[in-house]
């Protein structure tokens, strides 16, 4: 006769916040790959706008603006430049970037370094999740 336990709030909490990471990184993993690859419609960035946020000691600023394709089939408002800081660009310049499908965002042509995090993110997820499930399982 097996005896029944209660799952802990631990095990509980661990499975939730796994699932979360999970929820929230796997979805965006084929387009962070995209991006690091430069993967997509070429075209340029018109900057438009310089938006900051301060941190104690640090100020974080992206430009934000519009796209459109080399052969302007694709134009897209208000996206930000990934990786763009203050002294990137200035308002109504434009630099070569590539729309890899992000709906606020498009990349430099370099591609970018954001899928590290990302597949970081999902790894920490599941290994949340097989932590919580080989709790369960005892």
């Amino acid at each position: 006769m097996r005896v029944k336990r209660r799952l802990s709030a631990f095990t509980v909490a661990l499975a939730g916040l796994g699932l979360l990471l999970i929820f929230w990184s796997v979805p965006e993993l084929g387009p962070t790959i995209k991006a690091a690859r430069a993967d997509g419609v070429s075209g340029v960035f018109t900057a438009r706008e310089l938006r900051c946020i301060q941190h104690p000691g640090h100020e974080s600023c992206v430009w934000a603006g519009d796209f459109a394709s080399g052969d302007g089939r694709v134009v897209r408002h208000d996206v930000e430049l990934y990786g763009s800081e203050r002294g990137t660009t200035a308002a109504g310049r434009t630099v070569e970037a590539v729309d890899t499908g992000r709906a606020s965002r498009v990349y430099g042509p370099d591609g970018s370094g954001e899928w590290l995090f990302t597949t970081l993110l999902a790894v920490a997820g599941m290994v949340m999740v097989g932590v919580a499930a080989r709790r369960a399982w005892r």
